[in-house]
């Protein structure tokens, strides 16, 4: 972060099919993940997208602040090809070389609003997040909704939404400080939503004091 740049680095994980490729495109701008329906695992490895430069996004002391945003795109467990202990060390190498001293703002847990998140199946992206971040974790996770036009189409608000989710998920909200975002694919409003989630990312890492997580 310099006078007037601010780089936010994000890392996304979440179950396989969970949206989490079309997520960091929305995230960037761009198409740099690979993203389609496939009845397996589309992602096979991690990689990083990093979106063009934003200005008059915000400003601080009168100044406008340009802001790039760097994702990190990561294999979902369980996954049809690799193994959990794979994708632990895949991720953590990435994690190391792409972001290193410069430091993770936030961990992104990708889940589908419209499935339920309870199960074993549901706890292995959590764990992932848990061993590769350490006791930090909780200050630097947060939830993105994907579908959430699912949730809508069905008559539910967002905090209706949430007033109704699983006990499992409540415990994760409760526990990372209810940081969470609903991402809404709506042909046109696209850049809309790619702004109105990158203004609540943040609002998280200033609440968090632009804190990052190193890795050595």
């Amino acid at each position: 972060m310099t006078n007037n740049k601010i780089v936010i680095n994000l890392a996304l994980f979440g179950r396989t099919q969970s949206g989490k490729s079309s997520a960091g495109n929305i995230l960037l701008g761009s198409t740099d993940f690979h993203s389609h329906f496939a009845p397996c695992s589309v992602t096979q490895e991690c990689s990083l997208g990093r979106s063009c430069h934003l200005h008059g996004f915000m400003r601080r002391a009168g100044q406008e602040i340009i802001l790039q945003v760097q994702v990190l795109d990561t294999p979902g467990y369980p996954h049809s090809n690799l193994s959990m202990q794979h994708v632990k060390q895949q991720v953590k190498a990435a994690l190391k070389h792409h972001f290193g001293q410069e430091g993770l703002h936030l961990a992104l847990l990708v889940q589908r609003a419209d499935v339920p998140f309870c199960g074993q199946e549901a706890s292995y992206p959590i764990q992932l997040i848990q061993e590769l971040l350490g006791d930090a974790w909780k200050n630097h996770t947060a939830v993105l909704f994907t579908h959430a036009e699912k949730m809508e189409e069905a008559g539910f608000k967002e905090n209706e939404y949430l007033c109704q989710a699983s006990d499992t998920l409540l415990c994760l909200l409760t526990s990372i400080q209810h940081r969470c975002i609903f991402q809404y694919k709506k042909g046109n409003f696209i850049n809309e939503q790619r702004m109105k989630i990158l203004e609540k990312i943040t609002e998280f890492i200033k609440d968090n004091n632009f804190q990052v997580l190193t890795f050595k």
